[in-house]
């Protein structure tokens, strides 16, 4: 059998600024990180982001395929989520000790998240979405949200954004 050129030019990575890389390969990049915290022996480090690919490879597993970075960015959002609700807990019960630890693998995981929007650049996004589908009340609001989830995952807090359309579908 005889051997072909690809069809497709080859890929540098060389070419890529470390934003799109980080933002392509999004599961590579944490196995990098995981790398390199093992290098530096950094124990705590270590242990969110062996935390965090042991919840994707749990996602992977439960859906029996390999998730796309839109898919990491869901469980990393849903692990901040999970971050925050307990150090709510741990400062009612004045737990300085968890705090600390909760607050370290939140800023770890919102690392890999993609750039935030700002408020304004938010409160844009839901204006041209309700203008979008011609939403006129709360009733409404679903139409809204299924248009702004796609365009806005990973780069806001949907639930600030849902009490935003709420406010501006009722008044």
């Amino acid at each position: 059998m005889e051997w072909t050129k690809p069809l497709v030019a080859p890929f540098h990575f060389e070419d890529l600024t470390p934003e799109e890389t980080k933002r392509m390969f999004l599961k590579a990049s944490i196995g990098e990180d995981m790398k390199a915290a093992m290098k530096a022996k950094d124990a705590q480090r270590l242990s969110a982001i062996r935390l965090l690919l042991a919840a994707i490879k749990q996602r992977e597993v439960d859906e029996r395929k390999e998730l796309s970075d839109a898919e990491v960015v869901a469980v990393i959002e849903k692990m901040i989520k999970q971050r925050r609700d307990s150090i709510t807990q741990f400062q009612a019960a004045n737990r300085k000790d968890l705090v600390d630890g909760e607050t370290f693998e939140l800023n770890l995981l919102s690392g890999y998240l993609p750039k935030q929007l700002t408020d304004a650049e938010i409160e844009r996004e839901v204006s041209a979405a309700i203008a979008q589908t011609g939403a006129k009340g709360a009733a409404e609001m679903g139409k809204v949200m299924g248009v702004l989830k796609s365009k806005l995952a990973g780069r806001a807090d949907m639930g600030k954004i849902s009490s935003l359309v709420k406010s501006k579908l009722a008044g």
